[in-house]
């Protein structure tokens, strides 16, 4: 049944006013997390000069650098890896119907560093430098992030492939996730056996995931894969709706399952892939930001994956900065600190799953 605009009914539109009002809200609480972090480190500039900064009225050099150079790349490349891991977490646990998906879980991050490590020690897709970038430059970004992709396109591939068996259940999946997580950690480990000396500390420090190594053209290459996968979900919103309750649901609606969820996890695999290629391993925060917001705002897909959006870029933007001053000056990675927040979560939805 359609309303006019004229019919529809007084509570539904508060309904929707509810949820339109709070992801507003948490644009604008974005937009004050994003000054706030530029303006702390271990020279603390000025909100107002950080404002002046970003607007280009004249502040001084010093400011300008700090600014535009360091701390703005690494803030926008949290704003943008944290919307790219959650709404991929939050698109798996719909079309996987599984409530412990995400790109961590799963084992596809895992994969995709594999990839990543592969790239690096046996293509020459990465080497140790000493430049304020960090210590790891990639010297061919596209073909690292390709083996990345492949990688993550078969743990992907695996996951959907037991998810249309019957039987199938999200511990079933989530124990497969385990296990393909183990396999490409051991292949990773295996590569790292027979590395020199500078390939073994290139692998192993990409393994840590940290903001800080983003520059502006791989801040463009992320933003880019995660601008166009994040459409895509938003406009199948309504499919994922559908699935939610059910295939066969889905399909008396006109829903094309088998596509949407193997469009999905391919889009899910190269959001991830081109995210661990550039930035290394963030875990959890694709398997905690979703509950978070569906807590909030409910499961209503129209709403939740921007919510799940903005909220993966506010807490890894809160994370990163966290992790900047932790150990000032230095710098602790922010994948420690999503897996400190993230691992005790995780359990509990693994208890509470049980108890029902």
């Amino acid at each position: 049944m359609h309303f006019s605009d004229g019919q529809i009914p007084a509570e539904y539109r508060r309904y929707i006013g509810w949820k339109t009002t709070f992801l507003i809200t948490s644009m604008g609480l974005l937009a004050i997390t994003l000054v706030i972090a530029i303006s702390l480190g271990a020279a603390k500039i000025p909100l107002t000069d950080v404002i002046a900064s970003l607007l280009d009225f004249p502040v001084s050099r010093r400011v300008d650098v700090i600014v535009w150079n360091i701390r703005l790349p690494q803030a926008l490349a949290a704003v943008v890896a944290g919307a790219g891991l959650s709404i991929s977490g939050t698109a798996m646990q719909s079309i996987l119907r599984n409530p412990l998906g995400s790109p961590f879980t799963l084992g596809i991050s895992h994969a995709a560093a594999f990839g990543a490590a592969f790239s690096v020690m046996m293509l020459g897709g990465g080497v140790m430098t000493s430049t304020n970038a960090g210590a790891v430059n990639i010297t061919s970004p596209y073909m690292t992030t390709a083996a990345a992709f492949i990688a993550s396109l078969i743990a992907a591939g695996v996951i959907v492939g037991i998810s249309r068996t019957r039987g199938a259940t999200p511990e079933v999946m989530v124990l497969t996730g385990v296990a393909l997580g183990a396999l490409f950690t051991a292949g990773t480990m295996f590569l790292q056996f027979f590395a020199d000396d500078i390939q073994l500390a290139a692998m192993v420090f990409w393994t840590f995931g940290d903001t800080a190594r983003a520059s502006w053209s791989e801040l463009g290459v992320i933003t880019a894969v995660v601008t166009v996968s994040s459409l895509y979900f938003l406009t199948n919103s309504w499919n994922y709706n559908a699935i939610d309750a059910g295939d066969e649901t889905a399909k008396g609606l006109g829903v094309r399952v088998e596509r949407v969820r193997l469009i999905g996890m391919l889009l899910a695999s190269l959001v991830t892939a081109t995210i661990i290629a550039f930035l290394g391993i963030i875990g959890f925060v694709g398997l905690v930001v979703p509950h978070m917001a569906r807590r909030i705002i409910g499961s209503d897909h129209r709403f939740l994956l921007p919510a799940s959006i903005l909220g993966g870029s506010l807490l890894l933007l809160i994370s990163d900065t966290a992790a900047r001053l932790m150990l000032a000056p230095h710098i602790l990675p922010v994948s420690v600190l999503t897996a400190f927040m993230g691992a005790p979560i995780f359990i509990y939805l693994i208890i509470r799953g049980q108890r029902r």
